[in-house]
């Protein structure tokens, strides 16, 4: 069977959407990952790196956007630059170590030497080669044209035309304020992000965390057997749904409900409570963090995050982590998870490293919940490639709202941003992120 060329394949997915369904044709497709690279990684805002992997001035850290090696630097200036790892003389990689401080990147091939700003600034037997120095601006380091913050999460673009960065995020920016903003100090990184590989394809873990609720008792049941977890049952029936436009989607539980009216801001201790700053926030998004915060979350194209209470050893106190991860594309059916904990720049070292262990031991490459999830992905990654299955025009079933008991409408008192519903039933946070992404296809498809 011959594959279909990429606009038929969409027209698929145009068609199938109507009826909430799938094609499996998507999740492993070597035509629609090298438009993904090119019409989302390459056109859209990407998640690069956090303001505390770079304090210092000629800090870096070597990210990717998409398949494209950047370096993410603070250069003397202070300014954050995010530039391309290849040499402009002959393409080489300038830098190959993951993070440290430079003044300088030097080319390992011919030499080209560039500023921590992306300035050329020189080359061997200068005078004999080129009769005196290039332009620095004409042969620096190819640069991001979009560069920009929020929250201290920092974005970049690779289009010219992108809108702003706060447009982008549009009502997920009011989501990372109320999750970010509780304290006037911010967070910050907890140590260097772990990076392992998944034989899965990037959209399967995008579209999890943006609220798949419905497998966490099933999937993680082993976590409440060994009682690392507990009640995963009420993950649906405490489940509060944030549909937030442009792609971005979260969940959230109502912790007041599902464990007792005091269990208030996601379980944080009432120490920390204290010194969070809650003026900033408006009455809905203090109801939100209070009485039922977001647990997890994506912001398109492929940075996600989960917030949550969960302990290592039953005897000791929970506390709250906070993971960010990017689902990096490596292939139609191989991603890279990117996974980094943050902390409260509030807390001690002690704390801190608590916190990080806890989100390690969940959310780890060995975490006890993460083993269960990346496991799951790969079968669907084998299915997208299956010539039966494809020969057989199969759809995945995203159809859970047609006939369900409860009800999915969207919550009328609700007066924050986008849609929010009061159950984690329901399918509409996944099927709201294939809209876009089919959006995105379509529309950057004719630039």
């Amino acid at each position: 069977m011959a594959p279909l060329p990429l606009n038929a394949l969409l027209d698929q997915v145009e068609e199938s959407l109507k009826s909430d369904l799938i094609p499996v044709c998507i999740f492993n497709d070597e035509e629609i990952f090298r438009a993904e690279i090119e019409r989302i990684f390459t056109r859209n805002w990407v998640f690069v790196a956090h303001e505390s992997e770079i304090p210092g001035k000629g800090d870096f850290v070597l990210r990717r956007i998409g398949l494209e090696s950047v370096i993410v630097s603070r250069d003397t200036d202070g300014n954050i630059n995010v530039m391309s790892n290849h040499c402009r003389h002959r393409g080489t990689e300038v830098c190959q170590a993951d993070r440290g401080n430079a003044a300088h990147f030097t080319c390992p091939y011919h030499g080209w030497t560039y500023r921590n700003n992306g300035d050329w600034a020189g080359a061997p037997h200068l005078k004999e080669a080129y009769g005196g120095k290039l332009d620095n601006k004409q042969w620096g380091l190819l640069h991001a044209p979009h560069v920009d913050s929020h929250q201290g999460l920092i974005f970049a673009s690779l289009d010219r035309d992108a809108p702003p960065l706060k447009q982008y995020l549009g009502n997920a920016a009011w989501m990372l304020d109320a999750m970010i903003g509780l304290h006037p100090a911010g967070m910050r990184v907890a140590g260097a992000p772990e990076r392992y590989r998944v034989r899965a394809n990037w959209k399967t873990a995008a579209e999890n965390f943006t609220g798949d609720v419905y497998h966490v008792d099933y999937l993680h049941r082993s976590n409440e057997q060994v009682q690392t977890a507990v009640g995963l049952q009420g993950s649906c029936e405490f489940g509060r749904s944030y549909e937030m436009g442009n792609g971005h989607n979260f969940v959230g539980h109502e912790w007041v409900k599902a464990i007792h009216p005091g269990y208030v801001f996601a379980g944080y201790p009432q120490s920390y409570i204290e010194q969070f700053e809650l003026s900033g926030l408006d009455e809905a998004q203090l109801l939100m963090m209070r009485d039922k915060p977001p647990t997890v979350g994506t912001i398109f194209p492929n940075l996600s995050f989960i917030r949550v209470a969960s302990f290592t050893k039953i005897d000791e106190p929970p506390a709250v982590m906070t993971s960010f991860r990017q689902w990096q594309p490596i292939g139609p059916a191989e991603l890279e998870v990117w996974n980094w904990q943050l902390v409260w720049n509030f807390m001690s070292e002690a704390d801190a490293e608590a916190v990080y262990k806890i989100g390690q031991f969940n959310f780890g490459s060995a975490g006890v919940f993460e083993q269960d999830d990346t496991v799951a992905w790969e079968s669907i990654a084998k299915v997208g490639a299956s010539r039966w299955w494809r020969r057989e025009g199969k759809h995945f079933n995203f159809q859970q709202g047609h006939r369900s008991a409860v009800d999915q409408s969207p919550d009328p008192h609700w007066t924050g941003p986008g849609i929010h519903r009061t159950t984690g039933y329901g399918e509409h946070r996944q099927l709201a992120f294939y809209r876009h992404w089919l959006k995105v296809m379509r529309e950057n498809g004719k630039r």
